[in-house]
């Protein structure tokens, strides 16, 4: 006999039942968190441990056999991790500012939507808040895959004492925002990082508008919500948050377009086995002094994904390099490399180890949130 099919009463009584058995779980997982809250503040534990929700959300991915997306699930248990750390301890995560900018945006993909959230105006800010303790983490930008380097975050990292503890990788969406027809739109804001993002489309479809860079997307999209002749290249979270009409969606060159963020704090992470560190050296100034370095590397077949170098503003012509590797510092094949890289170098700080991490998406904002 075929299946016989229930009726919407049926199918939503079944939901019901089982939102039921959700929420007993759920609370029974918060009384387990709430305990170790007390253990943890017993023995002078982080609340925070990046290592331990990575390791679960891994595990989760791979455990769903279901209709759910593995993007779903890591979403779902970021809000009941959110909601757990609350318990906890009532964070406070600082960040790159102003609302609904992208750094806004990557902390509360990576923290959640239940601690609270402080903007700060610059980046040296954020480094203030959580050095002086009136911030518990902070969320600062450090490369986008399109146009590079944030300096500025590279260059306060050199005489910081804060540590990166995890890393956030958000596919980047930048959007034309206006309260006006795109006719009729005599100017464009953004942030200089987002201009160069959006060449092709700003040459093909703005040709001859001013473009006035600003602060932050968020800050353009501020404007353009004042100027009747203005558009911004923002996110669509802007649009809503400002009250834009999405004019043109995801304008970047590069639809892969992903900006790395870093969370800092005053430790670090702990091994997982599938981790990144980020270091600091600087050289004698002789010939091949850097190619010597490096060759630690090389000789360890340790795997280098960035070098960046940075004036080091103290003498003309000496420099710092910023280098990111596979591995943590405590696995003893990266130990022995640093105890190398030492010898050949006059300065040399870690600045952390972290959980390599899968690129997100930003969340998306329904047409109908614009007017």
């Amino acid at each position: 006999m075929a299946e016989q099919k229930m009726s919407l009463a049926e199918l939503r009584k079944h939901i019901d039942q089982i939102d039921t058995q959700l929420l007993k779980l759920l609370n029974q997982r918060a009384d387990l968190v709430h305990q170790i809250g007390i253990v943890k503040k017993a023995q002078g534990l982080s609340t925070y441990v990046p290592e331990r929700e990575e390791a679960l959300l891994q595990s989760l991915e791979k455990k769903n056999k279901g209709r759910l997306s593995a993007s779903a699930v890591r979403a779902i248990y970021r809000e009941i991790m959110s909601a757990s750390l609350a318990l906890e301890k009532d964070l406070m995560i600082a960040y790159l500012g102003p609302e609904a900018s992208w750094t806004h945006q990557a902390a509360r993909a990576k923290f959640g939507t239940l601690v609270r959230y402080e903007a700060q105006q610059s980046i040296s800010d954020v480094f203030h808040r959580v050095a002086r303790r009136f911030a518990d983490y902070g969320v600062v930008p450090i490369e986008n895959s399109v146009e590079g380097a944030v300096n500025h975050t590279l260059d306060i990292f050199i005489d910081s004492e804060l540590k990166i503890c995890a890393q956030i990788l958000l596919r980047i969406e930048n959007s034309l925002l206006s309260i006006t027809p795109k006719n009729q739109i005599k100017k464009v804001y953004s942030h200089p990082q987002v201009f160069g993002q959006c060449r092709r489309f700003i040459e093909a479809n703005l040709r001859g508008i001013e473009l006035i860079e600003v602060s932050s997307t968020t800050r353009a999209a501020e404007l353009a919500a004042e100027d009747l002749t203005a558009g911004a290249l923002s996110s669509a979270t802007a649009a809503a948050v400002y009250n834009l009409k999405v004019i043109e969606r995801a304008v970047q060159d590069n639809p892969n377009n992903t900006t790395r963020f870093l969370v800092i704090s005053h430790t670090t992470s702990a091994q997982t086995g599938n981790d990144r560190t980020s270091l600091v050296f600087n050289t004698v100034d002789q010939p091949g002094a850097l190619y010597t370095a490096l060759g630690v590397f090389n000789k360890l077949k340790i795997n280098l994904t960035h070098l960046e170098s940075r004036p080091s503003k103290r003498k003309n012509w000496e420099y710092f390099f910023f280098v990111d590797l596979d591995g943590h510092f405590k696995d003893p094949i990266v130990k022995n490399a640093l105890s190398e890289l030492q010898h050949h170098c006059i300065y040399l700080k870690v600045l952390g180890s972290y959980p390599m991490t899968k690129s997100i998406d930003p969340v998306k904002v329904p047409e109908s949130l614009s007017p």
